[in-house]
């Protein structure tokens, strides 16, 4: 008799846990060190149904820090890459895919699309994230935000609280000021560490998709807003179940 495989995660949340998690409908946005560690421990957790959306590609820069990065999904789109592995752990998983770079002319349409019950923002490029968090306010879906994971190295200073308590990070103070501008102050919970950045690692870009710079990057750092996103997401599908 084969056993069940969530098992293990039945035993911590109890049938009621697991019940609301299969019940659950997620929207995952960025699929990168952060979005796809996000993913992925949704689907371990026993997710029923999700979106993933990202319009990259894998480069081999990935490598150091993405779960879809090998040297053999080279090319390949991240989303594809992600799907497929999503399906091996959870062939029951109801899946969605975006193979898209979401522009803020998208967000509306995309967030109507489907009743999700959250919505994680694993975007890395200020406007498509500004946009995401006002229009996520604006139809109240919960949504958790990941802020910058680049130029941090200490795993301890990662934190999820809200975004008016976000500080030491250069992504968080402009997502914060644009914010202002919209009169959205506090009510959006943020993963972001408080360790200051390492400014000899910043390197700058020609500013497509949205991105003018990067800060450089470790492997686990990524990989932590990520489990902290997922875990604040699960905690929240799954209180009173233990």
């Amino acid at each position: 008799m084969q056993k069940n495989w969530l098992e293990r995660t039945e035993l911590l949340i109890k049938e009621n846990g697991i019940e609301k998690l299969q019940n659950a409908n997620l929207l995952v946005i960025g699929l990168g060190g952060v979005g796809s560690f996000a993913a992925e421990f949704l689907a371990r957790a026993g997710v029923g149904q999700m979106t993933i959306v990202d319009g990259d590609t894998v480069d081999i820069t990935n490598i150091n820090r993405q779960l879809p990065a090998l040297h053999s999904t080279l090319g390949k789109s991240k989303v594809d890459v992600v799907a497929e592995r999503l399906l091996d752990i959870n062939p029951a998983l109801k899946l969605f895919k975006i193979n898209e770079f979401l522009s803020p002319e998208r967000m509306e349409e995309v967030i109507d699309s489907q009743k999700f019950d959250y919505i994680l923002d694993c975007i890395d490029s200020v406007t498509p994230k500004i946009t995401l968090l006002k229009m996520a306010k604006r139809k109240k879906v919960k949504i958790v935000s990941c802020m910058g994971a680049g130029g941090k190295v200490d795993p301890s200073k990662v934190m999820v609280r809200d975004i008016s308590k976000t500080h030491n990070c250069f992504l968080a103070r402009q997502v914060r000021k644009r914010l202002k501008k919209e009169h959205v102050n506090k009510g959006i919970r943020c993963v972001f560490s408080n360790e200051i950045q390492s400014e000899e690692s910043l390197k700058m870009t020609d500013g497509a998709n949205f991105k003018r710079s990067f800060y450089g990057t470790i492997s686990y750092i990524p990989a932590i807003f990520g489990l902290y996103a997922a875990a604040e997401v699960i905690a929240y599908l799954t209180k009173d179940s233990k």
